[in-house]
């Protein structure tokens, strides 16, 4: 068991064979959590396939974050009594939820880049922050990292749990968690995962 939390971060893009098998793969493999993130679909297809991924994860009981789409997690919440519509937002976004929205799920998570908008995302309701890139990576290719020291001054600087996220490895999870970090986020090495033989 992990002394800290395992979040994946979905892109189906670089998954070979079927998402929800693989998405069940990243369950058994003891992830905590799973972020639907998943950007570039519209309202109605993210709102297909996050049912889809619903129904995959419901044997395993991993945590299951949808991303961007407010209005398709309060209906999914609503339609699957078994789960409580947790989210995950953009800083700008989520600062323009109305109040009265965000009492209605279970859980708002928020990406934030630098320790202003961390302190920000708490005092507006946030329940935990994902601050990054803190490693370079492949998905913000050009972008230099903002490092370890960043990640410790937002850990400092709130009360919430805050995963780090951006070229997390086995090798450095440990440093993210040292810095102050509940845990790590990491999207390639969940959507690469191979079955287990």
């Amino acid at each position: 068991m992990s002394k800290y939390k395992n979040i994946c971060v979905t892109s189906r893009k670089l998954v070979r064979g079927s998402f929800t098998e693989q998405l069940a793969r990243v369950a058994e493999s003891g992830c905590d959590t799973i972020i639907l993130r998943e950007k570039d679909l519209n309202e109605a297809a993210y709102e297909a396939l996050a049912g889809e991924v619903l129904e995959a994860l419901s044997p395993y009981g991993t945590e299951c974050v949808l991303h961007t789409y407010a209005e398709v997690a309060l209906r999914l919440g609503e339609a699957r009594r078994r789960w409580q519509p947790a989210l995950h937002l953009p800083y700008t976004s989520f600062l323009a939820m109305p109040e009265e929205k965000k009492r209605r799920f279970a859980l708002l998570g928020v990406s934030v880049h630098s320790v202003e908008e961390a302190v920000a995302a708490e005092e507006a309701g946030a329940g935990y922050l994902v601050a990054g890139h803190i490693f370079a990576t492949d998905c913000k290719k050009g972008l230099p990292p903002r490092g370890l020291a960043f990640l410790h001054r937002v850990c400092d600087a709130v009360a919430l749990p805050v995963y780090a996220i951006g070229g997390i490895t086995e090798e450095n999870a440990e440093a993210c968690v040292s810095a102050g970090a509940a845990g790590v986020c990491r999207m390639s090495w969940y959507m690469g995962l191979e079955e287990r033989k």
